[in-house]
C-alpha cells in the first residue's frame, strides 16, 4: 500500500516569477493593486503592494487567491454564481466570491494561486492572469495518499480495540484539511472535533501538539494564543522521506497520555509505511504495515526509532 505520492508545488523561485510577471503587467498598466500567491492549501506565499495602492486590498488579494487555491478554479466562477441568484455560495467555508482569484497550474495540477485586489474585477483578474501564465519549474514533495491515511487510522483503531477505549481518529493532510475520520460507536461527540483540531495543529506547526501543551502548563501561557493551535497532547506529524505530509490528531481515550501514546503509534505506523526501496519514495515493502496482514501494533513497539527520538516513543508507547 502506499503511504503518500509525489504531488508537484511550487517553490520560492516559483513564487518569485509569478510575482514578478504579475507586477510588470500592473506597473505596465498603471495599476494600484495588492497580489498574493498561496500555496495548494491557501497559505500566504508572498504578497506584493504597488505604490498608492488601497491598505483593504491586503486581506482582499489574499482571500482571493485562498479560494482559488482550495476551489481549484478561478474565483471568478463563484462570483458568477452569486450575481446569477445562486446566494448560497456566499455561505461557501473559505470562499470570497470576488473576481481577481487565479489558480496556478503545471500539466493540470493545482500548485498554488495567485490574487489581486485594487482595481475593477476585471483589471484585477488581469495582473492575475499574467502572474499565472508565468513559466516556473515546479518542485515535488510526497503527499499523503487516501489509502495512506486510512492505513495509519485503522492501525490506531486496532490498538484502541485492544485497550478497549473508543477515541476518535483524524488524520489530516499537510495543510490541515481533514482525510480520513475513524468514530467508534462509543465515541463521545465532542472528540470528532478535538481529534482534528489536535491532528491540525501537529501539522501546521510541524510538531507534536503535546509541544504547546507542555508549554502552556510549564509557565509559557502565552502559547495559548497561537494562530490555529490547540494546546492538547495527542497530536502527531505523519513523516515521509523527512517531510510532514500530514498529522493524526486522537481525542477520547481513557486519559490524555492514552491519546498521545495512540497518536505516536499512528506516527510509528507511517514512518514504517514510508520506509521503501530506494527511490520508491512513500512505497511500502514486504516488511511494512498493510491492511489486513497479520502485522499488528505490537509490531511498531519492537523496533523504536534511534537516536534522540527512542526516548519520546519509549515514553510514548508504554
Amino acid at each position: 500500500m502506499t503511504l503518500a505520492r509525489t504531488r508537484k508545488t511550487i517553490d520560492t523561485k516559483g513564487v518569485g516569477a509569478v510575482m514578478d510577471a504579475a507586477e510588470e503587467a500592473a506597473r505596465r498598466e498603471g495599476h494600484r493593486v495588492v497580489i498574493a500567491v498561496v500555496d495548494a492549501g491557501g497559505t500566504l506565499l508572498a504578497l506584493r503592494r504597488t505604490e498608492g495602492a488601497q491598505l483593504a486590498s491586503s486581506q482582499v488579494a489574499i482571500d482571493k487567491a485562498r479560494t482559488a487555491a482550495i476551489f481549484v478554479r478561478p474565483s471568478r466562477e463563484l462570483e458568477a454564481q452569486v450575481s446569477a441568484g445562486r446566494l448560497g455560495a456566499l455561505a461557501l467555508h473559505g470562499a470570497v466570491a470576488l473576481t481577481g482569484g487565479v489558480p496556478l497550474t503545471v500539466d493540470g495540477e493545482v500548485v498554488g494561486a495567485i490574487g489581486t485586489s485594487g482595481e475593477t474585477p476585471d483589471e484585477d483578474e488581469s495582473v492575475s492572469l499574467a502572474g499565472a501564465a508565468a513559466a516556473f519549474v515546479p518542485a515535488t514533495v510526497p503527499s499523503l495518499t487516501c489509502a495512506g491515511a486510512a492505513l495509519v487510522a485503522e492501525a490506531v483503531a486496532a490498538e484502541a480495540g485492544r485497550r478497549k477505549v473508543s477515541p476518535v481518529v483524524a488524520v489530516v493532510d499537510a495543510a490541515g484539511a481533514l482525510v480520513h475520520l475513524w468514530r467508534p460507536d462509543g465515541a463521545q461527540v465532542a472528540s470528532v472535533g478535538v481529534a482534528t483540531d489536535k491532528a491540525r495543529t501537529a501539522a501546521l506547526y510541524r510538531r507534536p501538539s503535546k509541544d504547546f501543551e507542555d508549554q502552556a502548563s510549564g509557565g509559557r501561557p502565552s502559547a495559548l494564543h497561537l494562530a490555529g493551535a490547540v494546546p492538547l497532547q495527542g497530536g502527531m506529524p505523519l513523516l515521509c522521506a523527512g517531510e510532514v505530509i500530514g498529522a493524526i490528531g486522537v481525542s477520547g481515550a481513557s486519559t490524555a497520555a492514552e491519546d498521545q501514546a495512540l497518536a505516536a503509534l499512528g506516527a510509528r505506523v507511517a514512518e514504517l509505511a514510508g520506509r521503501g526501496p530506494a527511490g520508491s519514495r512513500g512505497r511500502s515493502t514486504s516488511r511494512s504495515p498493510t491492511v489486513g496482514s497479520s502485522w499488528t501494533p505490537r509490531d511498531i513497539s519492537s523496533t523504536p526509532p534511534a537516536g534522540r527520538d527512542r526516548a519520546r516513543w519509549s515514553a510514548t508507547t508504554r
